[in-house]
């Protein structure tokens, strides 16, 4: 219950909907209580007739027209009702979807490292559609349930209170044999629920990495491990379904015997004369009444068992942390000259092995610095901590003199573009992706970063230009295309720090060219920091920083390090090598020439 209230309090800014369904209910609920007692008159004037007496026919019309009033009532009702039912259900899977998606976007870098995309869209789909159809049958069911097992015992208890105590005694019973099924019910629904989310998170890992799967001859095995996560499901789904079938079976037969029991008593009293015909079947018709939603509140529990399970993953995604946050009354960056510098910076993630101990180094303006090391040695991580997509465990870095920590976050992205070596498109239009970072961007300034780029060549080609569509990924476009419509993103965004995870490294040559003329402009008048992938753009860097066991092992120009016995001078020599064991060497450190 505790759970459900969560769900009511989660979304209470829907409460007009929540009142409009309870109004309407209240009201079909109280003009289904009517049709019994207009019977009852009905009946009472019409059995006067066995007594000996006369019948007032007008009496019978007018109950008949009241029992007509009472169901057109129940009609009318039941359509703004279920109206204003279905209206809750549309907005409450709008409201949950939009805060479950705003939560995941402040989520630091940490939590989808560790998470597959598709266990996490899988989470929001299930929470959201399980609460929906909660929601639709608690409009449509559940309250009407309620309120008319409120005015039937009501009612019943005003010609019969040991009828309206047998009636209500039905409840506690209820609950508490429901109640001894839910703990295990429950349980065996999670591990439904880890099957499938693991099946949906490999099924988009699947999709997403679908040319190594066909390359590698790899469908049927891709195949076999998405079936063994259903076989799963479906064989947790058996002993549940039998289990909840049988439990919900014992339950029935208890309420089939108190019905039992209470039919014989109304019959039993009638015949000794307790009760008119008319109260006696006044009686039995609140007794059905009550009969039907108890025999159909086994849905409502079911309904709310899913509920609860369901939303758990969900409510469990909402109650992570960001972790890294503004500090309180922190200001926007301001950048001057846009130097970086990185003061003793210490690095580990979660509780591994740290990456980086006390790094140290400095990106002057308007220079371009390039970061060497083996895989591993965290070149990447430092582009990241830049990002803020992390924290440093120790030590600072800083822009301008500005703690990065003391900035906002939204001022701190503003000020750094980036252009990653995967180009990371978004399905939609050219123009589209490259004004991601400035949606109100001018055509004029959109065709101005393109031409920058080297791009409008051969956007203007395309007979839509800007407005061609480029599939997921980008999966239309040749990769030196995808990576100028990267760089003419970033030129758009203008900001003055720059950072490039190299992006010609997988180009052939005449596209290479191309991007590397791009990124020349965009170079320009800015402080970048590159991970270098070719020897070639190491070479003409102001600032190489060689990266070893965490620290920064040289700092210096490409002509100063050439000289040393370092990592960058080893790298020249094994280039000039041409051996096999020199290019193996190479790779260790993500350099392909």
């Amino acid at each position: 219950m505790r759970n459900l209230w969560r769900i009511v309090r989660f979304t209470g800014e829907l409460w007009p909907y929540y009142v409009g369904v309870s109004a309407f209910t209240i009201l079909v609920a109280g003009m289904s209580q009517l049709m019994p007692l207009f019977t009852k008159g009905a009946i009472d004037e019409v059995t006067k007739i066995a007594a000996g007496g006369q019948a007032d026919v007008g009496k019978v019309v007018i109950f008949a027209v009241l029992i007509f009033a009472s169901d057109v009532g129940q009609t009318v009702f039941s359509y703004f009702g279920g109206y204003l039912g279905d209206m809750l259900s549309a907005r409450l899977n709008q409201l949950m979807s939009n805060r479950y998606f705003a939560h995941l976007l402040e989520l630091p870098q940490a939590y989808f490292d560790r998470e597959l995309s598709g266990r996490t869209l899988n989470r929001m789909n299930r929470g959201i559609n399980q609460i929906t159809r909660f929601a639709q049958a608690f409009a449509n069911n559940f309250l009407q349930f309620i309120f008319s097992t409120v005015f039937s015992l009501v009612i019943v208890a005003y010609y019969s209170w040991q009828v309206a105590v047998m009636l209500f005694i039905i409840y506690p019973i209820f609950i508490w044999l429901t109640g001894l099924t839910s703990k295990k019910w429950q349980r065996l629904q999670h591990t439904i629920n880890d099957e499938m989310d693991q099946a949906t998170g490999r099924f988009a890992e699947v999709i997403s990495q679908i040319k190594v799967v066909k390359s590698y001859r790899q469908q049927q095995r891709e195949l076999n491990i998405f079936g063994r996560h259903y076989n799963v499901m479906v064989g947790t789904t058996r002993p549940q379904s039998r289990y909840w079938h049988q439990q919900d079976t014992i339950r029935r037969l208890v309420l089939n015997a108190i019905f039992l029991a209470i039919f014989v008593y109304i019959f039993v009293e009638t015949a000794r004369g307790a009760y008119s015909i008319g109260t006696m079947v006044l009686l039995i018709q609140y007794a059905m009444l009550v009969r039907i939603p108890i025999f159909s509140i086994s849905f409502i529990v079911d309904q709310s068992q899913r509920a609860v399970a369901n939303t758990k993953d969900y409510f469990e995604v909402m109650d992570e942390q960001p972790e890294i946050t503004d500090q309180p009354g922190a200001e926007p960056i301001v950048i001057s000259q846009g130097e970086v510098k990185f003061e003793d910076v210490e690095f580990a993630y979660g509780k591994g092995k740290p990456v980086l101990r006390g790094l140290n180094f400095t990106l002057q303006p308007n220079s371009k610095t390039a970061i060497v090391g083996e895989s591993g040695e965290g070149k990447t991580t430092v582009t990241s901590l830049l990002l803020r997509l992390y924290e440093v465990s120790g030590g600072a870095i800083t822009i301008d003199g500005q703690n990065i920590n003391d900035v906002t976050q939204a001022s701190l992205h503003e000020s750094i573009g980036i252009v990653f070596q995967d180009p990371a498109l978004f399905s939609g239009t050219i123009r589209e992706n490259i004004a991601y970072a400035r949606p109100k961007a001018s055509q004029a300034d959109i065709e101005a970063a393109a031409r920058a780029a080297n791009a409008h060549e051969f956007i203007s080609k395309f007979e839509k230009g800007y407005d061609s569509e480029i599939g997921e990924r980008g999966l239309k476009l040749s990769g030196g295309q995808k990576q100028r419509i990267a760089i003419a993103r970033a030129l758009l965004k203008n900001a003055p720090i720059l950072i490039l995870d190299e992006a010609t490294s997988s180009l052939d040559t005449k596209s290479e060219r191309q991007v590397q003329q791009a990124l020349e402009h965009l170079m320009r008048g800015r402080t970048t920091l590159i991970i270098a992938h070719r020897l070639s753009t190491i070479q003409t860097v102001d600032t190489i920083v060689t990266l070893q066991n965490g620290k920064a092992d040289e700092v210096g120009s490409p002509h100063e390090l050439a000289k040393t016995k370092g990592i960058y001078a080893e790298l020249l020599k094994l280039q000039q090598g041409h051996t096999k064991a020199g290019e193996e060497k190479l790779k260790h450190y993500g350099i392909k020439e």
